[in-house]
């Protein structure tokens, strides 16, 4: 389960962070993560949840912005968003398409308390 060394990195992310705003604790941890990310997000949430007692983010909440697939098909020149894993384009149905966004996943917003 790579969700619990991803959560570890964002920990220790997250209390730089907060170290260098002077922060006491942290109220919330704001993420976007794209579908094709490679990221299940209830193992993440059930990670996160186990990580932070021991941080500033002891009582964070975590926010999950799932992120849709962009595809920009090569052959239509279409931009599309889609909610699944696939790279078929849903207008023109071509497999020649380029992924433009929904592959990351990253710290969006952390709410401080200072």
């Amino acid at each position: 389960m790579h969700e619990y060394s991803i959560v570890m990195s964002l920990m220790e992310q997250c209390e730089e962070l907060a170290l260098a705003n002077s922060a006491k604790s942290i109220d919330q941890v704001e993420l976007k993560i794209g579908i094709l990310s490679g990221v299940e997000p209830a193992l993440l949430a059930q990670a996160f949840d186990t990580f932070k007692l021991e941080t500033r983010c002891h009582n964070a909440k975590l926010v999950m912005n799932i992120q849709p697939l962009v595809l920009q098909c090569r052959t239509c020149d279409k931009q599309s968003e889609v909610q699944e894993r696939t790279i078929i384009c849903p207008v023109c149905n071509s497999h020649h398409t380029q992924v433009i966004d929904g592959e990351d996943m990253m710290l969006m917003q952390l709410v401080l308390d200072t």
